[in-house]
């Protein structure tokens, strides 16, 4: 951007009462991170970029001298939006580079290297990514987590207009804020958990979905704060409820825009069937925690209900398979709440791309519940189940070539020794449930 062009987008900005600029990037878990700068700062953020220690940013394994050392968020101009909740701070999100270069580990430049992909071919991506969220509290005095509404304890809560006034102060302000910044709220509602709740996004391309997600998330943990209660995106807070997705839907269009139309089944079977394909690898970046999988499981759930897919499948309008079909596009509702959403639409365009190359099928849809079919059953259709467990999705990630390609070397290793540290520490973690059964059992 030249000197005259951020002359006049800070003169417009001042205008509008903003003093302060928030650089927000996003590091390898999928948290928000950055520094305020005073907004004098503008022309020199869109040029060069706000600098961080690099060593102390999750997942870059940078070192701790050199040229190599310091990360720089150089802010996108076309994401400046002011933060209602912060009266005179503007967001702008940073891509990283490092020695002047794109950062090859920035989970931003890394989606934006799959966006490249498609439109050498002449596509787009848009997806409508709709956040499932907890609304939490935790006792100070017995340190147990509830929902924050403690009266919010129906049997089955999905839709509950008792519980959703109540929290309707808090639901407002996110309406609002994230209106008033840019963003197009089209509806708010109780999920099927206690104390959880969802909130639908009009759909967008890809980069500007997953910056919108990022933004949702900045304004829910402090107005949440605010309200006195702990904003959470936890997979699976609760063994007996429900957990939290982040479900995609996912539309191909062309570049062109005088075409209106999305693209038909010629490309998105194949790209569906690339998904599935890369189901087990895609398991590590789109359910990326050890708790993301006491929400995929295999048989009954503790939490009776379940809307979390367990196997590889897709069918038309089925809510138990991978993929769900719905006319021009599909819903993956395979990513929970946990993930990091530049990773996981990253890693969804390379498995696409990879199923259009090799001219795979998806194979016949599923129309059935596969929540109600015997395990038996699935296995004998030749339905494969996803991992079960966080350090199983890490070696299908590490053998998956195609996924290892678009993440670039430095992100998956920093990604799978973060991941598998994860698991092995939880794996050596001696539980209250372990204690409570067998410490006096033996």
């Amino acid at each position: 951007m030249t000197p005259t062009d951020a002359q006049g987008l800070r003169l417009s900005l001042e205008a509008e009462g903003i003093h302060t600029l928030l650089v927000q990037f996003t590091d390898l878990q999928g948290v928000a991170k950055g520094k305020l700068l005073p907004l004098h700062q503008l022309e020199t953020l869109l040029n060069e970029g706000a600098g961080f220690a690099g060593p102390s940013i999750c997942g870059t394994g940078l070192g701790r001298t050199g040229a190599r050392s310091e990360y720089y968020a150089r802010g996108d101009a076309s994401t400046l939006r002011a933060l209602p909740w912060l009266p005179g701070v503007a967001r702008i999100v940073g891509d990283g580079f490092v020695d002047g270069q794109p950062f090859d580990a920035c989970p931003r430049q890394v989606l934006r290297r799959q966006v490249a992909r498609l439109a050498e071919r002449g596509w787009r991506l848009r997806l409508g990514i709709e956040p499932e969220f907890f609304l939490l509290r935790r006792d100070a005095a017995t340190g147990h987590w509830g929902p924050a509404d403690p009266t919010d304890r129906l049997d089955k809560p999905s839709y509950d207009l008792k519980a959703l006034p109540r929290q309707l102060g808090f639901l407002q302000a996110l309406r609002g804020a994230l209106e008033d910044a840019g963003l197009t709220v089209l509806q708010l509602d109780h999920e099927d958990a206690h104390g959880q709740y969802e909130v639908n996004f009009a759909h967008d391309e890809a980069l500007a979905s997953c910056d919108h997600l990022m933004l949702f998330k900045l304004a829910a943990h402090t107005l949440a704060e605010r309200a006195g209660c702990v904003f959470s995106m936890m997979p699976k807070p609760f063994a007996n409820q429900p957990g939290s997705g982040l479900h995609f839907h996912v539309s191909l269009w062309p570049t062109d825009p005088g075409d209106s139309d999305a693209l038909g089944d010629d490309e998105l079977r194949p790209f569906m069937a690339g998904v599935l394909a890369h189901s087990a690898g895609l398991c590590a970046l789109a359910a990326p925690t050890v708790n993301s999988y006491k929400r995929l499981v295999v048989g009954e759930s503790l939490s009776g209900t379940s809307w979390a897919p367990a196997f590889v499948a897709h069918g038309p309008n089925n809510r138990s398979a991978l993929l769900r079909t719905l006319p021009g596009r599909f819903e993956w509702r395979l990513p929970d709440a946990s993930a990091n959403p530049y990773l996981a639409a990253a890693s969804l365009i390379a498995a696409g791309l990879d199923g259009i190359d090799r001219r795979l099928d998806p194979g016949p849809a599923c129309t059935d519940d596969l929540f109600d079919l015997p395990l038996a059953k699935i296995r004998a259709r030749g339905i494969a189940p996803l991992p079960q467990s966080l350090a199983e999705a890490c070696d299908a990630l590490a053998a998956d070539s195609v996924l290892a390609t678009a993440l670039g070397s430095t992100l998956q290793q920093q990604f799978l020794a973060l991941k598998r540290d994860e698991a092995l520490a939880y794996a050596r973690h001696v539980s209250t449930w372990e204690l409570e059964r067998y410490a006096a059992l033996f």
